[in-house]
């Protein structure tokens, strides 16, 4: 259920797989994805197991509607919660979590932030020193857009540093199978040099881990944990480009305390 977590200074990281829930074939197991076509029920029921495994309120975690953009919300609740507060937004976000954004941050101890993926790589991040946390999903399109940089940028505006930013990526498509035309590779790597690849069998690729990578280095966040599984090789992880009809895994980080 829980392929890898760590803390650190008081901040919590998690990444699910594949196992462990209840969702039917194709979206088996644990898939936790709420547009990815599987039944409702399962998706929640799926939500509740990995909050508890995490020892987390299942009401207490943000998920997004990801859209493949730059835009970031900063969140005091997660939408809809118990008391019928929506989430807040502070300048420099746009965009609420259900309106449609690919980035979250928030101040809120024990607020656990989401974000969903099925080769997309999840971008977890955490000054524990300035209590802010943020996630982000940074697909081909969002590291273009500069998802990455704008997560960053509206934690800092929350008191972050960026020397005490801890950064974590999870599972994702490697730049050894992550094959596209060569347009794409030139057109992501004219802004993202480090991103460019080549597959294990010679054609053109992306590796958008590598890139992510790059980008927080850029913004003075000293290098963080980046995740060696591919879930395209990883059959203990959902692949959109393996599968097409697949569910979700995802990435957790949140603030222990009250």
């Amino acid at each position: 259920m829980i392929s890898q977590r760590f803390d650190s200074g008081g901040a919590h990281f998690a990444f699910t797989d594949r196992w462990g829930g209840v969702s039917a074939a194709p979206y088996d197991q644990l898939n936790l994805g709420g547009a990815a076509g599987d039944d409702p029920g399962a998706v929640r029921a799926n939500r509740e197991l990995a909050a508890t495994h995490l020892g987390l309120d299942p009401a207490a975690v943000v998920w997004m509607r990801q859209v493949h953009g730059r835009d970031v919300a900063v969140v005091d609740a997660p939408p809809g919660d118990a008391d019928g507060a929506a989430p807040t937004c502070a300048a420099p976000a746009s965009g609420t979590p259900d309106a449609g954004v690919d980035a979250v941050v928030t101040t809120r101890r024990g607020l656990a932030l989401a974000v969903l993926v099925a080769d997309c790589t999840p971008v977890l991040l955490a000054d524990p020193v300035a209590g802010v946390v943020g996630a982000a999903h940074a697909g081909r399109p969002g590291l273009l857009a500069g998802v990455v940089p704008a997560v960053v940028e509206a934690m800092l505006a929350q008191g972050a540093e960026p020397s005490r930013i801890v950064a974590a990526t999870g599972p994702a498509v490697c730049g050894r199978c992550y094959e596209v035309p060569e347009e794409m590779r030139a057109e992501v790597a004219r802004a993202v040099p480090e991103a460019r690849a080549t597959t294990s069998w010679g054609t053109p690729a992306l590796d958008v881990p590598a890139g992510v990578h790059a980008q927080l280095r850029q913004l003075g966040i000293p290098s963080g944990r980046r995740s060696t599984v591919c879930t395209l090789e990883s059959t203990n992880h959902f692949s959109y480009r393996r599968e097409r009809t697949t569910g979700r895994q995802a990435g957790y980080v949140w603030l222990g305390g009250e």
